[in-house]
């Protein structure tokens, strides 16, 4: 069975090369040049244009890519999975549907199945994690998707960023929905509501992001104690350790993840971000 992710999972290149996923790089502009996520640029060159004053640009997937490897797919006569970036935050997903839909009128028998992982960053990467640990073990598709399926619909994702603004102005958020911290260090804290990103409340500097953080996780998780926690953030490590402390004091997970956000994500959240990954049901 072959597995498709593309980078919005924020899953490092050597987890696609060691565990024989096809990567699907979305696209990064910085100025007049253009870059293949993961592939090509590391998030550091991102944000660093961010604080030079620069706005990143993002486009989807190649469609060319998605149709060559589906057409290989079906040549192959194998079965594929592609579990794709929120359809909210992107068009890749309805464009790889469109490519499929395109390669079965000369191959009507391609086994691919494309789902909407409504989820980004790390969150995906776990929804892709878990995929690659199942094929492993030897489920069958069936088995795969039921499973990816529950974890797609109990998914928590928290985010807080330095200036809802800036992802206003990619349009990741509606601009009524943006407010902004500024000298005041207010942190906004959002999460995702079906694959959109959606702010819920605004607290004042980090330690408050952090107890609130805890507090949902407290209010939502299920079985914490039993499950892989991610964290990913923008370019400070820091904030990021402090979290997964604090996690690692409250819930004993199996295990706290933590990365820094891929190019494609970091270009619409900018510096600072941090993000918190976690089920709300187990099974």
């Amino acid at each position: 069975m072959r597995l498709f992710a593309d980078s919005a999972s924020d899953l490092p290149k050597g987890f696609f090369e060691n565990e024989d996923v096809v990567l699907f790089p979305l696209r990064v502009h910085i100025g007049e040049q253009d870059y293949e996520d993961i592939r090509g640029i590391h998030s550091i060159k991102v944000f660093d244009a961010i604080r030079a004053g620069n706005h990143p640009k993002t486009s989807q997937v190649s469609p060319e890519e998605m149709l060559k490897a589906f057409e290989q797919l079906a040549i192959a006569d194998e079965e594929g999975f592609y579990l794709a970036f929120s359809s909210e935050l992107s068009g890749t997903y309805s464009t790889a549907v469109m490519v499929a839909d395109q390669v079965r009128e000369d191959y009507p028998d391609l086994k691919l199945t494309i789902l909407d992982s409504k989820a980004a960053s790390l969150g995906y990467g776990l929804l892709v994690k878990e995929a690659v640990k199942l094929r492993a073990d030897g489920q069958s598709l069936e088995t795969i998707l039921k499973r990816i399926r529950f974890m797609v619909d109990h998914l928590e994702s928290l985010f807080t960023v330095e200036d809802l603004d800036y992802m206003a102005k990619g349009g990741r958020i509606s601009k009524g929905s943006a407010f902004v911290g500024g000298l005041l260090n207010i942190k906004p804290l959002l999460h995702v509501e079906n694959g959109k990103l959606v702010p819920i409340e605004k607290l004042r500097g980090r330690k408050k992001v952090i107890k609130r953080m805890i507090e949902l996780m407290q209010e939502r998780g299920s079985q914490l104690n039993q499950q892989t926690i991610a964290i990913s953030h923008g370019d400070d490590e820091e904030f990021a350790l402090i979290l997964k402390q604090e996690i690692e004091q409250h819930f004993n997970p199996k295990e706290v993840e933590v990365h820094m956000i891929g190019s494609v994500i970091a270009a619409h959240t900018g510096p600072g971000t941090l993000a918190l990954f976690f089920l709300n049901k187990i099974e």
